[in-house]
């Protein structure tokens, strides 16, 4: 049999362990939200017939700050956007500069550099985008597909990162663009 005072405290621990738990998930919240609000949840959609690609993925800011090459370090993986890894998605199979990418879901990654980006995707998704070490948090041995792009320099500041899917003709671009930079993957489907 539990004395009173022995039941006292087993309540009160099992209160004060709710609350506490309660407390710590309630912060984790207000710091995912508040991390959300600086850099926004996009998706973007491209539809033609009945061929479908979409990219979700986080859009943040300039904010006068030098961007590629300073903020995104040149030839080091980027999670191309913020917070969680972008997440690209097929309905079909893609042609992409000659190479084979099957329908299904992917995170996007890629390797900045001054004349020329490398465009990864990797059959892992849904993890957030940098690990502990502040590393892009993607394991190199679920790649699927890697290619080289020119990246373009030009006048026009982009002040937030923006992914576009464009028709162009009979196949269709995925446009990335932020600060002057803008990369260019082409695809056929």
């Amino acid at each position: 049999m539990i004395k009173p005072g022995m039941k006292r405290f087993l309540i009160f621990s099992a209160v004060s362990a709710v609350l506490l738990v309660s407390l710590l998930l309630g912060i984790q919240y207000i710091r995912y939200r508040h991390t959300k609000s600086f850099s926004p949840e996009s998706e973007v959609v491209f539809k033609d017939g009945d061929f479908r690609m979409a990219v979700r993925y986080n859009r943040p800011y300039k904010k006068g700050r030098e961007i590629f090459g300073g903020l995104v370090p040149y030839g080091k993986v980027w999670r191309t956007g913020a917070n969680e890894a972008t997440v690209f998605e097929t309905n079909k199979t893609l042609t992409i500069k000659g190479k084979t990418l099957k329908p299904g879901k992917y995170s996007l990654w890629t390797i900045p550099d001054s004349l020329q980006w490398t465009v990864i995707f990797n059959s892992e998704y849904g993890q957030w985008g940098i690990n502990s070490n502040m590393e892009a948090n993607r394991k190199p041995e679920l790649d699927v597909l890697t290619i080289t792009v020119p990246a373009i320099q030009q006048d026009k500041v982009f002040e937030q990162f923006t992914i576009e899917l464009i028709k162009t003709g009979e196949e269709a671009d995925m446009v990335l663009l932020w600060d002057k930079t803008v990369v260019t993957v082409p695809i056929e489907y």
